[in-house]
């Protein structure tokens, strides 16, 4: 979900030495908030020994047995457009329209990536916590 911390705990992760992916970015997808590019996440996951991927997509469940964790970070609503509204790094959820849209799929979306998920944290937890967390399931 949009204005969860999933671009800083990625830059903390990889800060500590990870290999991570945020799919929003390197066209991953066709940049439109489309399905992942199949074969290239294919690739990488059969090719990685340890990634930690982020993004939401409509094709990503056929991925699921591929990953050895699903992680679903989540916090309020408010938090959510509170983050968006003020954030530099990406325009998304800058407008009425776009955070309307964002509190639509807390409704819609969230319950649906939560039953898919193998492990929800909060994502008001400070960064370093969520990565600490995050280090941990990579580490079993």
């Amino acid at each position: 979900m949009s204005g969860t911390g999933k671009s800083t705990v990625l830059a903390e992760l990889a800060r500590r030495g990870y290999r991570t992916v945020d799919t929003d970015y390197d066209e991953w997808t066709d940049g439109n908030g489309g399905p992942w590019d199949e074969a290239r996440m294919s690739e990488l996951l059969a090719t990685e020994g340890t990634v930690v991927v982020a993004g939401t997509v409509e094709n990503q469940g056929r991925f699921s047995d591929r990953f050895e964790h699903v992680v679903l970070l989540s916090a309020p609503v408010d938090v959510l457009i509170s983050r968006v509204r003020s954030r530099t790094s990406n325009p998304y959820g800058h407008s009425q329209e776009q955070q309307g849209e964002i509190r639509r799929y807390v409704v819609e979306v969230e319950p649906l990536l939560r039953r898919g998920a193998t492990v929800e944290m909060d994502a008001r937890m400070p960064v370093d916590r969520l990565a600490d967390a995050i280090s941990r399931l990579v580490e079993k």
